[in-house]
């Protein structure tokens, strides 16, 4: 049994949290976040800390106090640091552009591929080879990311492909005469 849950979240100035009716709401600058809470989770505000508990009798209920921490605490540290995710496009004449609130990829298809940017998302270019995509939202930076690797995953004969920047790719041995 993990014991993640019996540790506070201390909350940083500048971020309001309210806890309302299974709802926590987080607001920072300018953004806020919520997140709905699970049934059998209770939580509890003293001062500058959150605190999450599994309610007795409950199945599955410190899975769910774990969990709800964790959600919790990225929603805390998304509005006071932020998330970043970095994507490289490996490839001869792989290349990405900004365009309003869409981005185009060309992957070496026939086609360009135009990926909508959400609402919360903000996509920087340093190269047309580098993508970095920023948000307060860790899930949506992270899908974000997804989609955008999805559409030329990494192969594993030449490397090309959109992969993380942290990412190794293993790449196999090509044919032998």
């Amino acid at each position: 049994m993990s014991r993640v849950a019996q540790n506070p979240i201390t909350i940083p100035a500048g971020i309001e949290v309210s806890i309302v009716d299974g709802l926590i709401t987080a607001k920072g600058g300018k953004s806020t976040l919520t997140l709905d809470l699970h049934s059998s989770v209770l939580v509890t505000r003293e001062d500058d800390c959150v605190r999450f508990a599994p309610k007795e009798g409950a199945e599955n209920a410190d899975a769910f106090a774990g969990t709800m921490r964790a959600l919790f605490k990225n929603m805390v540290e998304g509005l006071s640091k932020g998330y970043e995710k970095k994507l490289l496009l490996i490839g001869v004449g792989y290349r990405a552009q900004a365009q309003g609130k869409n981005l185009n990829l060309t992957l070496g298809f026939s086609h360009p591929v135009v990926h909508p940017i959400p609402e919360g998302i903000a996509i920087e270019m340093p190269s047309q080879t580098e993508i970095i995509i920023k948000g307060i939202s860790k899930q949506l930076v992270g899908q974000v990311a997804a989609e955008i690797r999805s559409y030329r995953k990494p192969e594993p004969y030449k490397g090309k492909g959109v992969r993380y920047a942290d990412e190794h790719v293993v790449r196999k041995e090509g044919k032998k005469k």
